[in-house]
């Protein structure tokens, strides 16, 4: 379970640490001292679990989670024992008062546990490395990729191409498909994207997709790769529940 721990005090955020060292299953991803870096770290590193502190410097652990669209599990960690009703009425699964008892964490641990386990596994961010910095994309921003030697670009909507040295077959094995459709060597397109298609000879097919500034162009296997796919989810049958 990925864990980011977040709170203003390098000593407490010290004192978690050493606490969660035993736990095999945890895997400590980050530390925040600030609701804003705590944003930023829930938003990039998508952890499954956050120790938030109540107080943090002028802002409070309320004012992160209101700022969140889909908050993950969250322990609070305070000194403060009146904050425990609300606490609970934003859907924190424990409370635990400074200094933390070790039995008690194993228990909130375990409870944090039983909670991921129900819930929808979200698809992990996909990491966009190159020299210079480090980009954490979340597959849907991913409107195509086309391979380039030993490199890809990687499209991602409404910004540059970022390159990245990795192959095109690395990037297929990570994206779930579909969505993601490989329609030849050199290519992979995101199908959610896809807002056209125009024939413009029986070798030239253009594709224009949502998130990227000008349409591509695709040959004739690749075009027939994309109808196949396509015909191939229309076809499939809609379940519904009963």
């Amino acid at each position: 379970m990925r864990v980011l721990i977040v709170d203003d005090e390098p000593l407490a955020r010290s004192a978690m640490r050493r606490l969660l060292a035993p736990h095999r299953s945890i895997e400590i991803v980050g530390e925040a001292d600030s609701t804003a870096s705590a944003r930023t770290a829930i938003m990039t590193m998508k952890p499954d679990l956050v120790f938030l502190d109540i107080e943090l410097g002028g802002d409070d652990g309320f004012d992160l989670l209101a700022s969140l669209d889909s908050p993950p599990i969250v322990i609070f960690v305070t000194a403060y024992a009146e904050h425990a009703v609300a606490a609970f009425a934003v859907d924190a699964i424990d409370y635990l008062l400074k200094p933390v008892d070790p039995e008690r964490l194993a228990e909130s641990l375990a409870r944090a546990e039983r909670q991921r386990a129900t819930r929808p596994q979200a698809i992990p961010a996909i990491e966009l490395r190159t020299p210079r910095r480090t980009v954490f994309a979340q597959p849907g921003e991913i409107v195509l990729l086309r391979a380039d030697g030993d490199f890809t670009r990687v499209h991602l909507a409404g910004q540059p191409p970022v390159m990245i040295w990795r192959t095109l077959a690395h990037f297929e094995s990570l994206l779930p498909a579909p969505p993601f459709l490989r329609l030849g060597r050199s290519l992979i397109v995101n199908r959610d994207r896809l807002r056209s298609v125009e024939t413009l000879s029986r070798t030239s097919t253009r594709l224009t997709l949502e998130g990227l500034a000008e349409p591509i162009e695709i040959g004739r296997s690749a075009a027939a790769r994309l109808r196949d796919a396509m015909e191939a989810a229309a076809a499939r049958p809609i379940s519904r529940a009963s």
